[in-house]
């Protein structure tokens, strides 16, 4: 029994427990060999981390399944997928614990001690691997300056798309399309996408708060 394979028995258990202690103390009962009791607290802190440490692992794992979703869809089956179909299919993994969100990347935000009170980095290296793999699953041949350019430009577009979805998620697919021709607009100029990328955090910012997880 690894901490890994408890994780990712964890990972269906979001939709009814969240993102949580309770989901990964109550994974072992889903071994092959099930456990009569859940792990114990001191248990859960030993595997995952103590206190909120042990939410974020989950929810860390949580993004790394999703994006494997979002590979798999994206590579099975006949044509190869566009950067919409690829990015929408990940849009698509969101859906079940799409009210889970909010608070999940507001705890990502949240540094363990000390300040400052927002972190943007797990929410950019968040878009920047979604956009990563993306571009490597159409194909992108970008090299040199364009090859950050485009990543960059993508991982801006799936943002803005994401956090529209945790907003109005009935619209979610036609905004992705419509940011997606924007991208087309600020990809070949560093400057805006930097823009678009500082939109994107101050929006992400505002939504966490919104939440009422963090004042």
């Amino acid at each position: 029994m690894s901490s890994k394979q408890l994780l990712q028995l964890a990972i269906p258990l979001i939709k009814a427990h969240g993102f949580s202690r309770e989901a990964l103390a109550r994974s072992v009962l889903y071994l092959p060999k099930p456990h009569d009791q859940p792990l114990s607290d001191a248990a859960v802190n030993s595997l995952f981390g103590t206190g909120d440490d042990a939410r974020r692992t989950l929810i860390i794992g949580w993004l790394d399944h999703a994006r494997e979703e979002m590979r798999t869809a994206a590579t099975t089956g006949g044509a190869p997928a566009s950067l919409r179909e690829v990015l929408a299919q990940r849009l698509k993994v969101n859906e079940p614990v799409l009210s889970l969100l909010p608070e999940a990347f507001a705890l990502l935000a949240s540094p363990t001690y000390g300040l400052p009170p927002l972190d943007p980095m797990p929410g950019l290296k968040h878009v920047s691997r979604i956009a990563d793999d993306a571009c490597y699953i159409v194909g992108d041949t970008s090299v040199g300056p364009a090859w950050f350019r485009r990543r960059a430009a993508v991982a801006a577009a799936y943002g803005a798309a994401e956090l529209h979805q945790l907003t109005s998620p009935k619209t979610a697919y036609n905004f992705l399309d419509d940011v997606l021709n924007l991208t087309q607009k600020v990809d070949s100029s560093v400057g805006e996408v930097e823009l678009f990328g500082n939109y994107i955090w101050r929006s992400w910012a505002g939504i966490i708060r919104s939440s009422g997880v963090l004042p």
